[in-house]
C-alpha cells in the first residue's frame, strides 16, 4: 500500500509540475515528432517521471534460484526471411549486425566479434504486455560499448532496431531513446540461461532494455540505425506495434 501511495503522490506531483517540465523540455523535445508520439498521449507522465527521477535506476536483478523453469516464447519464433534462414542454416557464421545512420564511424559486427567484446550477464524479469512474466538470465554486449565505437553524431536522438521478422510482410522494428540506449542494463543479448540464444527467443541477437515491457525487447536484430526523428520510419510511431495502434511507444515499468 505504501508504494501505491508514494506512486500516486509522485504522479500527482508530476502532473502539477507539468508546465515547468514542458518549459524545461530537454533534448528529446527538439525531436520533430516527439510531441505527437509522446506528449500527445497519457504516456508522457510516465515517461517524464522516470526520466526526471529514475533515469539511472536499475531494473531488479534476481538470484539464479529464481530462474523460471519455462520461459515461454511469443510473437514471431522463426522468421520467414530467406536471408535469415540462410544465416540460421550456417549457425550465423556470416551474419553481421550493421550499425549506421547518424554515426561518425559506421560499422558491422559478426557474431563472433560481438562475443569478444566485454559482456554483461543479468537475471531479470521479462514482463509481457499480454500479462505474463518470466525470469531469465541474459548475456550480451552492453549497447553503450557499440555506441562508443561508432560515435553518435550530435543530431542523433533515437536508435531504431530493424529486425529479420515480419508480420504479414511488414518488417518488425522498435526504437528507444538515448537514455535507455546508454543504460548499463541495455544489452545486445546473444546468450540466455548460460546457453546460446535460441531462434524462439531471437537468435542470433536480441535487444534487452530491461526497464521496459517485453515488446520493446526486439528479437532478430539485423541493423541498428541512429536517427534524429522517427517520423520517417514505418508509420512514424516508433515501432511495429506502435504503428499498429496497439501499444504506446514508451513502455517503462
Amino acid at each position: 500500500m505504501s508504494s501505491l501511495i508514494t506512486r500516486r503522490k509522485l504522479l500527482s506531483g508530476a502532473a502539477l509540475a507539468a508546465p515547468a517540465i514542458l518549459v524545461g523540455c530537454d533534448f528529446m523535445g527538439s525531436s520533430p515528432n516527439y510531441g505527437d508520439m509522446v506528449l500527445g498521449s497519457g504516456e508522457w507522465i510516465s515517461y517524464r517521471v522516470q526520466r526526471l527521477i529514475g533515469a539511472d535506476s536499475m531494473a531488479r536483478e534476481f538470484d539464479p534460484s529464481l530462474l523460471s523453469p519455462d520461459f515461454r516464447t511469443n510473437g514471431n519464433t522463426s522468421p520467414n526471411s530467406a536471408a535469415y534462414r540462410a544465416h540460421q542454416a550456417e549457425s550465423f557464421v556470416n551474419w553481421r549486425l550493421v550499425v549506421g545512420g547518424l554515426v561518425w564511424i559506421p560499422r558491422s559486427y559478426s557474431l563472433a566479434e560481438l562475443r569478444t567484446l566485454p559482456a554483461r550477464s543479468q537475471i531479470t524479469r521479462h514482463d509481457c504486455v499480454e500479462g505474463w512474466s518470466a525470469i531469465g538470465k541474459w548475456t550480451g554486449v552492453p549497447l553503450r560499448t557499440i555506441l562508443e565505437a561508432v560515435r553518435l553524431r550530435p543530431d542523433a536522438r533515437y536508435l531504431v532496431f530493424h529486425c529479420a521478422d515480419d508480420f504479414d510482410g511488414t518488417q518488425y522494428y522498435e526504437s528507444i531513446d538515448l537514455v535507455d540506449a546508454y543504460h548499463p542494463q541495455t544489452i545486445l543479448a546473444y546468450g540466455m540461461n548460460d546457453g546460446d540464444l535460441t531462434a524462439g527467443h531471437g537468435a542470433p541477437v536480441r535487444l534487452r532494455v530491461e526497464r521496459q515491457l517485453g515488446y520493446k525487447q526486439a528479437k532478430y536484430v539485423m541493423q541498428i540505425e541512429a536517427v534524429a526523428s522517427l517520423a520517417q520510419i514505418g508509420s512514424g510511431r516508433g515501432g511495429y506495434w506502435e504503428d499498429a495502434g496497439s501499444y504506446d511507444w514508451y513502455a517503462g515499468i
